[in-house]
């Protein structure tokens, strides 16, 4: 009878405390021409909370995790190896989107190894590394039935980068819920998805993450561990910011993790606006898992 008390009482206090951060959250979003999706999941516990955590929203380039995922299983399984070398045409090298390997490489036409093609995906979003990657492995339909295959399900990948550059309607084509985030960055984080070496690869690859400096990490202690991947759409020409996103698996000081997923879309708000929203969110949850182990 006492033991049942003591647990009812811990879970009520859990429960107020996690009450008073979602309260804290909307407080940061409250007010704002935008759709925002927060999932906070605490690795300890399995415990989580979220705000519009099961609604659909694009992802942009957070599908390159994803994407990352399903090549890494075929390394996994040895149709692959992490130390091939894959040639890169020129003409694979598109003008006109974000690609750091083509402004590295501009006359293309060399050997780069799958590995280092996984990080200029990853951690510098390349845009055309990206789809060099889904064509190697067969398109986004692999990447589709592999995650499936790890029970997850609410998410949506059917558009390359390529055709994302198009036309604006193509970005609403690659979605997740938060939730289905946070699920799928705990089980990648447990080494469900992948093999330890591969999970491993791709940790220190997200830890290197260069882009987003002024989302999930920017309000963050210095030299605190983030392995994180970020997304982000730009405006259209009515003002319109379809994805500011960040996902994210962030390590306290005493080695205890979250993953934090924060989606902003469809948003008339200014950038600075957009992406403060996701800095002040993961500010918040880090003071607030901070404050817990202390307590």
């Amino acid at each position: 009878m006492k033991k049942t008390f003591i647990i009812t009482t811990l879970f009520l206090f859990l429960l107020g405390y996690s009450q008073s951060l979602k309260k804290e959250i909307n407080q940061i979003i409250k007010g704002k021409s935008a759709t925002v999706g927060v999932s906070v999941l605490d690795f300890e516990n399995n415990q989580s909370i979220d705000i519009n955590g099961n609604k659909k929203l694009p992802m942009l380039s957070v599908f390159k995790f994803h994407i990352a995922l399903a090549v890494l299983d075929l390394i996994d399984q040895g149709k692959l190896s992490v130390d091939q070398n894959i040639y890169i045409k020129k003409e694979e090298l598109l003008e006109n989107t974000w690609s750091p390997i083509r402004e590295n490489y501009p006359e293309g036409n060399f050997d780069m190894t799958l590995g280092e093609l996984i990080k200029y995906t990853v951690a510098q979003s390349d845009n055309n590394g990206c789809d060099i990657l889904l064509r190697l492995i067969g398109g986004t339909e692999t990447v589709q039935k592999f995650i499936n295959s790890k029970s997850i399900k609410d998410f949506k990948i059917i558009y390359n980068e390529e055709k994302m550059h198009e036309g604006h309607q193509f970005h609403y084509g690659n979605w997740t819920t938060t939730n289905a985030a946070n699920i799928l960055l705990k089980k990648f984080y447990d080494g469900k998805i992948v093999s330890k070496s591969s999970t491993d690869f791709l940790m220190k690859t997200m830890l290197e993450t260069n882009t987003g400096a002024n989302k999930i990490v920017a309000q963050l202690p210095k030299g605190t561990w983030v392995a994180h991947k970020t997304g982000s759409s730009g405006k259209d020409k009515k003002g319109l910011t379809i994805a500011e996103n960040d996902i994210g698996i962030i390590t306290l000081l005493n080695g205890k993790q979250y993953a934090l997923s924060v989606f902003v879309s469809d948003s008339m708000e200014n950038e600075t606006t957009n992406t403060k929203m996701v800095a002040d969110i993961s500010k918040l949850v880090f003071d607030y898992f901070s404050k817990k182990e202390v307590e």
